[in-house]
């Protein structure tokens, strides 16, 4: 790296060919130049831009965040003239995942941060891309997302990467490949047929060994299978298991909760609920469940509103006495995962700065306004998000409360549920949209949901199992269902082959479906009837994964953002009660667990607190004009119960005022004391009727 010496030698002349009479030169030449970081002599190497005068120890040139070039003539820069890399303006920044060590690195141009020249969303670590460098050497060193290596070599050399010329470190350990080499030649069958045994194998005769073509750690002789020709395809047990009972035992996770179709209020069970009940947050409230009003209200059927799946329908039943049991059991267990999700974006939620971003919202163009606030210059996931709504009519109202955050997050959760970027009914999947892949939409989709979760904003809520699956687990480990394919087409056309009741006419509709079968890559030939269920299992697994493995990628990206991806893939089912389905509808019960009440210090709380439980059951049986969601958005400005909950906590206050008053800065509701129920349910429905009319208008 010294500026005034040069390789003038052979390889093996002097060392590594630079001569012993320059070295002795430069060391003359170096003792007397002072270095401009440590004010010491021996400072060799100079910024080689143009009148620049600079020298400095190379210890201390990389201390001082220089760059240094091992490429060509060995170039340095100095602190102020090294190479930067550019980013355009119109991309996002924010934070994503190193690919490397998997940390979450800062999308910002600087010494310790590096782009992909060859992909837009890699970022990484520069320690990260040196210790990578030095253990893969020159023909193995390449961007770990797109494994393009000339052009990502050479901007890692201009950013001063070294990249020794040596083989890979794996590939220099002896015998490192040598199990490899080895096949397996074993017959696993329980009665093994095979008199020689069962590691006899002749090739082309009935004794040959057949491994398993999903796991290939398995293997049979093509007698004990009843196999008539090596070509046929078999599977052990366990892949067989696999397959049918759609358990992803490959990466050893948690199964998942029973899989079922839902309209997105279906309860789930994986455990016991424990004997103790779960102590509300409003332990205060408690004395008001044993007043006769309330207690006449809890004979209803306290889930009605849970369609529940048929399994577990079937076994209410037959017990028709503990159907009240499970049921509250369900709901207590999907409490229980709503506070565990509560707990987990809590903890996310830690990374949130107090510093601004101002998003500039027009609620009637939510998604290109939204966009465009999202791929700003001074966006940043980890900083706080105020909104201002601006209106057709050249106005425009700011709100920075957490309600104007919540209003803007509902509106967008809507917006991509509708959207073109996903297809489906109910439970939806990603959509092939090439405009959407080339403009990186999916990405920004995938980035716009976890910060909503983050920051207070509601979830989706129409994720499909499968596509909630494939975020987790991976789409290799993924097994879709008819049910998840959107297209009529090619539903009917799965279906014809799935329910053909003969070798004929599977074989005609194959012949019919052909020029489909082979776009898709799926046209095998079809021997036997049993061969549709290979066949429609290749249909869906082009159709519902391959076909859009590139927007899925781009989405779990996007997902990555403050780490919410991550904590999905190690808490499946807790973030699948809040992917898949929707909020729990209100009830009278949530919404006095929710708020806890205080008093002023000379107003006891017994005197309202009767009216306002007894306010919520009239609400919540259809004896009033307003309905719980408005008792809610009076309160907080949310029309639903964010699944990382309300900061501050929400509060009711009994005090001597003539209407009630919904504080949303502070999620307190300040309730009047009256002589009267019939007084207090008057004021209460006039205030909240009127206040949301007024907003709406």
């Amino acid at each position: 790296m010294s500026s005034g010496i040069w390789q003038r030698g052979e390889e093996d002349e002097g060392v590594d060919g630079f001569l012993i009479t320059d070295i002795k030169k430069e060391v003359n030449r170096a003792a007397k130049l002072k270095c401009n970081i440590c004010r010491k002599k021996g400072a060799s190497i100079g910024c080689v831009a143009p009148k620049c005068k600079r020298s400095y120890h190379f210890p201390c040139g990389v201390q001082k965040e220089c760059i240094f070039q091992f490429m060509e003539n060995f170039r340095s820069y100095c602190w102020e003239h090294k190479p930067v890399q550019k980013i355009p303006d119109k991309e996002s920044r924010g934070t994503s995942q190193c690919t490397i060590c998997l940390d979450l690195v800062e999308q910002l141009p600087k010494y310790t941060v590096l782009k992909s020249p060859c992909c837009k969303n890699a970022w990484f670590h520069r320690e990260c891309l040196q210790y990578q460098a030095l253990s893969a050497g020159i023909f193995f060193f390449r961007c770990t997302v797109c494994n393009n290596k000339d052009k990502f070599q050479k901007e890692m050399l201009r950013m001063g990467i070294h990249i020794p010329e040596k083989d890979a470190s794996w590939e220099l350990e002896e015998n490192a490949y040598q199990d490899l080499l080895q096949r397996y030649q074993h017959c696993d069958i329980k009665r093994c047929l095979c008199k020689k045994g069962r590691d006899y194998n002749e090739p082309d005769s009935k004794w040959e060994i057949k491994r398993c073509q999903c796991c290939g750690s398995r293997g049979t002789h093509l007698a004990c299978s009843s196999l008539k020709s090596w070509e046929q395809n078999w599977e052990c047990v366990e892949c067989r298991s696999i397959f049918a009972k759609g358990n992803y035992s490959k990466q050893k996770k948690r199964s998942l909760a029973t899989s079922e179709k839902t309209d997105g209020t279906t309860c789930l069970l994986e455990e016991p609920s424990p004997k103790c009940p779960r102590q509300s947050s409003g332990s205060q409230c408690n004395f008001l469940l044993q007043s006769p009003k309330i207690m006449c209200q809890n004979n209803l059927s306290p889930c009605s509103h849970l369609e529940l799946p048929t399994s577990n329908r079937v076994t209410m039943s037959l017990s028709p006495l503990m159907s009240n049991g499970n049921c509250s059991l369900r709901k207590k267990q999907l409490r229980k995962q709503r506070e565990e999700v509560s707990d987990i974006l809590k903890e996310l939620k830690l990374q949130v700065n107090t510093k601004t971003t101002r998003l500039n919202i027009n609620a009637e163009n939510i998604w290109n306004s939204a966009l465009k606030g999202f791929r700003q210059r001074s966006f940043s996931p980890t900083n706080t998000i105020e909104v201002k709504f601006t209106k057709c009519e050249n106005r425009s109202k700011t709100d920075t409360s957490a309600a104007s955050r919540h209003h803007f997050f509902q509106l967008l959760m809507l917006h991509l549920q509708n959207s073109s970027l996903f297809e489906g009914s109910s439970a939806k999947n990603l959509s092939l949209d090439f405009q959407a892949v080339k403009e990186n939409l999916y990405f920004e989709a995938g980035k716009m949901i976890a910060v909503s979760l983050v920051h207070g904003g509601p979830s989706p809520g129409f994720f499909s199992k499968t596509l909630f699956n494939c975020l987790v687990y991976g789409p290799e480990n993924v097994k879709p269902a008819l049910e998840d394919v959107a297209d009529v087409d090619v539903a009917q056309t799965i279906k014809m082959i799935k329910y053909a009741n003969s070798l004929s006419s599977l074989q005609s509709t194959v012949h019919d479906c052909y020029e489909f079968l082979a776009a898709a890559g799926c046209l095998r030939p079809v021997t036997a009837l049993c061969d549709k269920n290979m066949l429609v299992n290749d249909i869906l697994i082009h159709h519902v994964i391959k076909r859009i493995i590139s927007p899925l990628e781009s989405f779990r990206q996007g997902l990555k953002t403050l780490g919410v991806l991550e904590k999905m893939q190690m808490h499946p089912d807790a973030f699948s009660s809040i992917l898949c389905h929707k909020p729990e509808r209100l009830s009278a019960e949530i919404i006095c667990d929710l708020f806890t009440i205080h008093s002023s210090s000379d107003v006891n709380k017994v005197e309202g607190a009767d009216f306002w439980m007894g306010y919520l059951q009239d609400v919540e049986s259809g004896e009033s004009v307003v309905t719980l969601e408005d008792i809610l958005l009076f309160g907080t400005g949310a029309f639903s119960i964010p699944p990382v909950g309300f900061e501050p906590a929400p509060t009711i206050r009994f005090s001597r005022i003539r209407y009630p008053v919904g504080n949303r800065l502070l999620n307190c509701l300040e309730l009047p004391i009256t002589k009267t129920y019939e007084q207090f349910k008057n004021k209460m429905e006039f205030t909240i009727r009127n206040t949301l009319r007024v907003e709406r208008e």
